[in-house]
């Protein structure tokens, strides 16, 4: 069989390139209309010369089955390089990458998530209680000050809130950049141009603060040692006294990758599920009634619901390091195969009247393996799922035993905008509070904890 790429548009690729980075949602449904589901893209750096999409869950399972050594998931992620480092968990390969997900998981593991929930229970009370009701809200801004909090604090542990304010606004400025900034880690000659010397300055004082955080916690170690960067710092030290201590410069770029991804996508996440809970009362009601009663569960599925109708990741990336077959296609070294979780999201066959919000899907059985990915998935699975979801119904709750949401007059539905490589509401995804009574709520409720992912 000789090699040979999908159809897909003939378009210039700086043209394809462009709507790839800023029109991401419209132009692949458009291509999957048009080509079906299997079509190629051709890209300018920092993506892809060759990119592959697939959508059909049986052709997701062949990636993600697929062996870690015939696919490199951080070559496939190199637009993430210029902000997270060489030595992101989401950019290595292999050795690298395997050495890096095992030193991580124990902190995100189900016994370490079960500490952590008191902390994301008190910081979500506190942020909830300031908010004012009768106005509308920007829940997308509040959602990202929530999340950060919480995420400086079990990655830090840290209290102090003069420092959470030095690096707080230096985080924010990461996230919200345009895609078109991605390009300066590629072309270096971009950073000399205003935009992306301004951004480039703001890594290396954000760079600057951690180097100083890790100076500062290795001459007075934690004695706790609960908080993700302890745990870092005590490799070497514990029970495998074989592994090799990470360097500055390797704490540094995981510091980043889980401050950036820790937060920004649940921030994303939980807006789009005010926006679908105000603009859809009944799913609303039955979700109130479940944050008075405890039921986790039913919180949850609206919370993986949002994450299925408004996907904030629209994409898991793997370059193939030699020729391989996938979806009956014979493709070349060097091609990089993109499971698209949008498209994978939308499919009706799959996902019946995919426009439809009903978190009841994820509480029948009807979603099928390889058909929701939200957390990408085989050996490259986030390995903050299972916090992502714990926090998301902390925050479900929180806000829905307090309040009931309806949208702003004249706000019916929310456009998508990219924000670095996230989809996230276009309007912030403004939602207007109104006071709930507090008798509504029980004094003790009952908690049932759905079972964590990790």
């Amino acid at each position: 069989m000789s090699t040979a790429y999908p159809p897909g548009p003939r378009l210039p690729r700086l043209l394809q390139t462009l709507m790839y980075a800023t029109a991401r949602p419209r132009l692949l449904t458009t291509m999957s209309a048009r080509y079906g589901d299997v079509f190629s893209l051709r890209l300018l750096p920092p993506y892809a010369e060759h990119l592959v999409v697939f959508s059909r869950p049986e052709h997701i399972r062949e990636v993600y089955a697929g062996d870690p050594a015939d696919m490199h998931a951080g070559e496939g992620n190199r637009v993430l390089g210029a902000v997270m480092g060489e030595h992101s968990v989401l950019l290595t390969d292999e050795a690298e990458h395997a050495r890096a997900r095992r030193l991580l998981m124990p902190a995100f593991a189900a016994s370490a998530l079960r500490g952590y929930r008191g902390l994301v229970e008190q910081i979500t009370a506190d942020h909830v209680e300031s908010w004012p009701p009768g106005t509308a809200l920007h829940t997308l801004d509040r959602m990202n000050d929530l999340t950060l909090e919480v995420i400086m604090r079990v990655v830090f542990g840290v209290s102090d809130p003069r420092r959470r304010e030095l690096l707080a606004p230096r985080l924010r400025r990461i996230v919200n950049i345009n895609p078109i900034m991605l390009f300066g880690g590629i072309w270096p000659r971009l950073q000399t141009l205003g935009p992306w010397q301004r951004m480039r300055e703001n890594q290396d004082a954000l760079s600057a603060l951690l180097y100083e955080e890790i100076a500062r916690r290795r001459a007075a170690p934690d004695s706790d040692g609960a908080d993700v960067l302890s745990r870092l710092l005590a490799v070497g030290s514990g029970e495998d006294a074989t592994d090799v201590p990470l360097s500055d410069a390797e704490l540094r770029d995981q510091l980043v990758t889980l401050l950036l991804a820790g937060h920004e996508t649940t921030a994303s996440a939980l807006s789009w599920a005010f926006h679908e809970l105000a603009a859809d009362p009944t799913v609303q009601d039955r979700a109130h009634r479940a944050a008075l009663e405890g039921d986790e569960k039913y919180l949850e599925a609206v919370l993986k619901e949002s994450m299925r109708r408004r996907t904030v990741i629209g994409g898991a990336g793997r370059k193939l390091t030699r020729e391989m077959t996938i979806g009956g296609w014979r493709l070349p070294g060097g091609t990089v195969v993109s499971t698209s979780i949008l498209l994978a999201h939308r499919n009706p066959d799959r996902h019946p009247d995919p426009e439809r919000f009903s978190p009841d899907r994820f509480l029948d059985g009807s979603v099928a393996p390889n058909t929701w990915l939200p957390f990408g998935g085989g050996v490259r699975r986030c390995i903050g799922a299972g916090f992502s979801l714990m926090e998301g119904t902390v925050v479900l709750r929180e806000v829905l035993s307090r309040y009931a949401l309806s949208l702003p007059p004249g706000v019916h539905d929310e456009r998508v905008r990219i924000r670095n490589i996230t989809h996230v509401p276009a309007g912030g995804a403004q939602v207007v509070l109104t006071a709930r009574p507090r008798d509504d709520a029980p004094s003790d409720p009952v908690r049932e904890v759905s079972p964590t992912h990790t």
